[in-house]
């Protein structure tokens, strides 16, 4: 993957909850992901931009 494009504003983070749950999010920087543990959901960052949509969020299973 590029590092241009998987670069996310720390800043940025710190701002960002989850739109379902209202909780925080872990950044996962090996899969350039948003994590909500409380919605088990992955929040995927595309060109450095979180997408966050449930819609789009993938479903974290354990």
């Amino acid at each position: 993957m590029d590092e241009r494009m998987s670069k996310v504003d720390v800043k940025l983070l710190e701002l960002l909850v989850c739109p379902l749950t209202q909780g925080r999010l872990s950044y996962d920087r090996d899969k350039n992901e948003l994590i909500s543990e409380r919605a088990r959901l992955a929040y995927p960052i595309r060109d450095g931009i979180p997408i966050m949509l449930v819609s789009e969020a993938r479903k974290i299973s354990e």
